[in-house]
């Protein structure tokens, strides 16, 4: 089977190397193909994003591992925008300025009714989650999902990136907590998110990181969502949203096994990226 990674984080934002250490952790692995994807410039202070400053070192770097080892691998320059509404930037601003060869579209700070607020669905801490749960949204666990996927679909409608990331991530600090990935309205959501996906003709990455890191018991997304991506013929690829060299591998081999146990078959889903389709 192809092994690749499209989705990694350098030392430019909240990765832990310079990104030739990727690149050769790729070749040691075998990997055909690894896409850089730091995590886009956002306007307001925070210690995960490229600063805007370094963003053109950044791609400079990128393209340079891409020359420097051209007839080993397929090295791809993206980033991994934030899709805030009224605050971040268009995505095309990015493509057409750093002439990205890919972009991957995710919601990690959701708006809420509060214009300062921002609730952090990510990181590792879930006293963060439940603090923006409780002083954004009123401790009501549906409206702030419910707000999660209205801002997903947005991005989607919106920005229609190439790739959706992990876009079920916000099960992830629930942990089974404040509502159950069965009930009802949180399933009708999902749904609703994929259909639109299938209706924009968009790549669904499965990412492994909740469950190497030890946050979540499944993939984002999961065996029962993949069934109705499947279902929808979304197409999709693997990754394992490494901010660490040694990441890179960490479940793609699990999640390659269950994507193709539900009858997903390996092909190109893009002009330059490999995956999944039905």
């Amino acid at each position: 089977m192809t092994m690749y990674n499209y989705h990694t984080h350098t030392f430019f934002c909240d990765g832990s190397a310079e990104p030739i250490k990727y690149t050769e952790e790729a070749l040691r692995l075998g990997f055909k193909a690894l896409g850089y994807s730091g995590h886009a410039p956002v306007p307001f202070e925070n210690s995960f994003a490229i600063p805007e400053e370094r963003l053109t070192e950044y791609t400079t770097a990128i393209r340079a591992l891409k020359k420097q080892f051209s007839n080993q691998i397929e090295i791809y320059l993206s980033l991994e925008i934030d899709f805030i509404p009224g605050v971040t930037k268009r995505f095309s601003t990015f493509v057409d300025d750093c002439e990205l060869d890919y972009t991957i579209g995710s919601v990690h700070l959701v708006k809420s009714t509060d214009p300062d607020g921002l609730w952090f669905i990510d990181g590792s801490e879930q006293k963060t989650y439940d603090n923006g749960v409780n002083e954004l949204f009123g401790g009501d666990i549906k409206r702030a999902v419910k707000a999660y996927f209205l801002q997903l679909s947005q991005m989607i409608e919106i920005e229609k990136p190439d790739i959706v990331g992990h876009f079920d991530k916000i099960k992830m600090h629930n942990a089974g907590r404040w509502f159950d990935v069965s009930d009802k309205w949180y399933t009708d959501l999902i749904k609703e998110t994929i259909t639109l996906i299938a209706e924009k003709d968009l790549i669904v990455e499965v990412n492994t990181r909740g469950v190497y890191k030890g946050r979540c018991d499944s993939f984002f997304p999961g065996l029962s969502e993949l069934k109705f991506l499947k279902d929808k013929r979304v197409k999709l690829i693997t990754s394992s949203d490494a901010h660490k060299p040694e990441e890179l591998i960490l479940g793609l081999i699990a999640a390659n096994e269950m994507v193709t146990s539900l009858g997903y078959k390996e092909t190109k889903v893009s002009a330059i990226l490999n995956g999944f389709d039905c």
